[in-house]
């Protein structure tokens, strides 16, 4: 089973719960994620109150039909998170590493923190600078060399317990990170820097997340121009880890998404232009379709 939002085409966004395809009104019992993550807190059987919150209803409508981009008069679906900050963690896959030591120079820096106590953890995006499926995310005018990060995403409540997984777009400048890594917040959060989407898995629908498979395809006039592969089983870090140092002396009221790192790095030549098409899956979850354009 899923959560979703999804516009009901006149304006109003609604909380959506999806199971066999179809889609059930979650929004007079739950208006926003936000306060369903709350709700969440210590609650085993998510799953099953979710389900006896919709007994007897009719869906509203059919996963398939609402998976198109967002228009104005036209259902769709929305990003599947609302009020929450998007985090990241850093260097939790051996390739990561091994790219970022070589667009910094061999700082150092990324060995040390692969193999460290402490995850690298990074404030990604507000729900401004988030979008969801169908939409653009940006490339920064400022870099040349833009690129997607294809990720599990965890969504996590308030009491910092994990309710479920999503698809993620970390989208990164590698160029501006890698001459200097102070540089960091500008080549990670800007306007469009974040994908989500397009449903949460509840934690309990996913037999295995610690053995998810993870596929990227960037697009280019309809071609494929890069895909690569990756599983969640390269992760060096449990989930359970990356959420407790993330809620270290830390509050998140609305709930927190965190971005558990990439493992598919585009070779060198390879850098997003405007009208490229970022295509990402995970198995159990689904696909998140992103176009690309320029920032500004």
């Amino acid at each position: 089973m899923f959560l979703c939002r999804f516009t009901d085409g006149m304006g109003g966004a609604r909380l959506g719960l999806v199971r066999d395809g179809a889609v059930f009104d979650l929004g007079a019992r739950w208006p926003s994620l936000a306060e369903l993550l709350a709700w969440s807190a210590g609650r085993a059987g998510l799953a099953a109150d979710l389900l006896a919150a919709v007994a007897g209803a009719a869906p509203v409508g059919q996963l398939a039909d609402l998976d198109v981009a967002p228009a104005p008069g036209r259902a769709a679906l929305l990003r599947p998170t609302d009020a929450q900050e998007v985090w990241a963690a850093g260097v939790t896959y051996e390739r990561s590493k091994v790219a970022r030591e070589a667009e910094s120079a061999g700082s150092g820096i990324y060995d040390r923190v692969y193999a460290a106590p402490r995850p690298e953890l990074f404030f990604k995006a507000t729900p401004s600078r988030t979008v969801g499926p169908h939409e653009p995310v940006a490339i920064r005018r400022d870099s040349g060399w833009n690129v997607p990060e294809p990720e599990l995403a965890l969504v996590v409540n308030p009491a910092l317990e994990l309710v479920g997984f999503t698809i993620g777009n970390d989208m990164s400048s590698r160029d501006i990170e890698g001459e200097n890594p102070l540089y960091l917040p500008q080549a990670k959060v800007y306007a469009r820097c974040c994908a989500l989407g397009p449903l949460i898995a509840l934690r309990d629908s996913l037999p295995n997340p610690a053995a998810l498979d993870i596929t990227l395809r960037i697009e280019r006039h309809g071609a494929a121009i890069f895909s690569g592969a990756t599983s969640t089983r390269r992760i060096v870090r449990p989930y359970a880890e990356l959420i407790e140092y993330l809620g270290r002396d830390n509050l998140f009221p609305e709930g927190v998404v965190l971005l558990t790192g990439t493992g598919i790095v585009p070779p060198d030549e390879v850098s997003l232009q405007a009208g490229d098409v970022v295509v990402i899956a995970i198995a159990g979850i689904g696909e998140l379709r992103n176009p690309v354009v320029l920032g500004g």
